[in-house]
């Protein structure tokens, strides 16, 4: 669902709003207080996220990961941490998940990016699902405090599990620049992924790149700034692929809704203006197949209307 942030009361939190507001289509007033009686978690994820911590009991679960989404709310206060959406698991769901399975298996040191990644939740239901090596996983996101949450979430640790995390702002292009699609066998070398502070050195690299709740954030100009960005990234290799889902619409514009007591406004594309982009405004005519499509979910008794899609090279 949507991730927007709330709108913080004390000075240092509207300092860490100002910070997410500039890249999203805020408008948000109250903060709603955390509220254990949010807490939800279906039986699949339920079993992953036992199978990952070693916590079995269903009470001691809870509590552990009640004690992570305070600490998470207080980073930043985003939607999704409020209603625990991040136990909500999107990725294997998604239509071309059978392709980003195959790669990870197939693809000698396949590259997997997690951008908007959060805890990096979505990267490790990939890497238990496939061959993605963790020190071939790199997670992005706004605040560097959710990736060490992620480890205790998990209870793991740097050592454990060796992906790699860089933080900072999507837009800034010390963190990701837009670079040319690469085109096939003029990708630059493979760099080094240790002490990464930036995407940059990695473009032209991703085998796969996956972007959950995270381009509904901003309006259509950076959203098509984004896209540019990320398509930089990306392997020429036939079959890389970037993919995801966000709110979307049957008809391409604002949206204007509330969710969690917060009013918010987004941008969403429908699945033709979505595609239009890929294939045109992003890529050369012919370099990728782009497909979308539209999926009512339901969490928390609220019923969303997202798009999924995924852009493949061909």
């Amino acid at each position: 669902m949507p991730s927007q942030a709330l709108q913080t009361q004390t000075d240092s939190d509207a300092s860490r709003h100002a910070i997410v507001a500039s890249q999203g289509q805020l408008g948000l007033h109250n903060i709603p207080p955390p509220d254990d009686d949010r807490y939800q978690i279906g039986d699949e994820e339920a079993a992953f996220y036992k199978a990952q911590t070693g916590i079995h009991d269903d009470r001691e679960l809870k509590e552990h990961i009640i004690r992570v989404q305070r600490k998470a709310y207080k980073v930043a206060p985003y939607t999704c941490v409020l209603v625990f959406a991040f136990l909500q698991f999107s990725v294997h769901k998604h239509p071309a998940y059978d392709k980003l399975v195959r790669i990870g298996n197939e693809r000698k040191d396949a590259i997997l990016l997690d951008i908007g990644g959060f805890f990096g939740q979505e990267a490790r239901k990939a890497a238990a699902d496939a061959a993605y090596k963790p020190e071939n996983i790199v997670v992005q996101d706004l605040f560097d405090g959710f990736f060490p949450l992620g480890h205790e979430l998990f209870r793991t640790t740097p050592s454990t599990f060796p992906a790699h995390f860089v933080a900072g702002d999507a837009f800034d292009a010390k963190v990701l620049d837009i670079f040319p699609p690469a085109e096939l066998g003029q990708a630059p070398p493979r760099h080094a992924m240790t002490n990464l502070e930036s995407l940059n050195p990695l473009r032209g690299q991703f085998s796969v790149i996956y972007a959950a709740k995270f381009f509904h954030l901003f309006n259509e100009e950076k959203q098509l700034h984004l896209a540019r960005a990320l398509a930089g990234l990306l392997s020429p290799e036939h079959g890389s692929m970037i993919l995801g889902s966000h709110a979307g619409g049957k008809e391409k514009g604002l949206l204007t809704t509330e969710r969690a007591g917060t009013r918010v406004s987004l941008f969403c594309h429908c699945p033709e203006s979505w595609v239009a982009m890929w294939e045109s405004d992003v890529f050369k005519t012919g370099q990728v197949k782009a497909e979308a499509w539209l999926k009512d979910m339901e969490y928390n008794g609220e019923m969303y209307c997202f798009l999924e899609w995924s852009v493949v090279r061909l």
